[in-house]
């Protein structure tokens, strides 16, 4: 379920501050939620696959645990990120 380069490359200039940054917080979350949007659409034709659901729960919680920091430490390009990728702001 991984995503292929040129969709990651794709979202690294979109939400990447400079050039091959591919470490900051929001290039992190904007590609975790392009693999978790991926594995829910998965999930939704394939009910019973339990270990792709356990991943996705993983996935989620990085997820969480990094907008949490970055909530706490941008608050103003937090609140930008959440809108553009339209996810809940419940941290």
């Amino acid at each position: 379920m991984a995503l292929d380069s040129a969709k990651k490359l794709e979202i690294i200039a979109t939400y990447g501050r400079k050039e091959n940054d591919t470490g900051s917080s929001e290039v992190q979350i904007a590609l975790l939620t392009a693999r978790i949007s991926e594995l829910t659409e998965h999930l939704k034709i394939f009910k019973k696959d339990h270990a792709s659901r356990l991943g996705l729960l993983k996935l989620v919680g990085q997820r969480r645990r990094l907008m949490k920091y970055f909530k706490r430490t941008d608050k103003e390009s937090y609140m930008a990120l959440v809108e553009k990728l339209n996810i809940r702001d419940n941290i």
